[in-house]
């Protein structure tokens, strides 16, 4: 089996500047955020060529879903 990347996660500190930069500067598509109803739930994906994804989450999510400070 050959190993490939498949996602991408960045955190940011700011979702929503982030999907602007991704969405309305590069021209990527999005259906946009979603999941904000979870608390910690936030959470924007981009398609890339080839099958991958680009996802994005607010910093203090991944924090917490990984027990690291922030």
């Amino acid at each position: 089996m050959r190993a490939r990347v498949t996602v991408i996660t960045l955190a940011v500190a700011d979702l929503e500047r982030a999907v602007t930069f991704y969405r309305d500067g590069l021209g990527w598509a999005t259906e946009g955020i979603i999941g904000t109803e979870f608390e910690y739930g936030a959470v924007c994906f981009f398609d890339l060529e080839g099958g991958g994804r680009l996802a994005l989450w607010p910093r203090a999510s991944l924090a917490h879903d990984s027990a690291l400070p922030e």
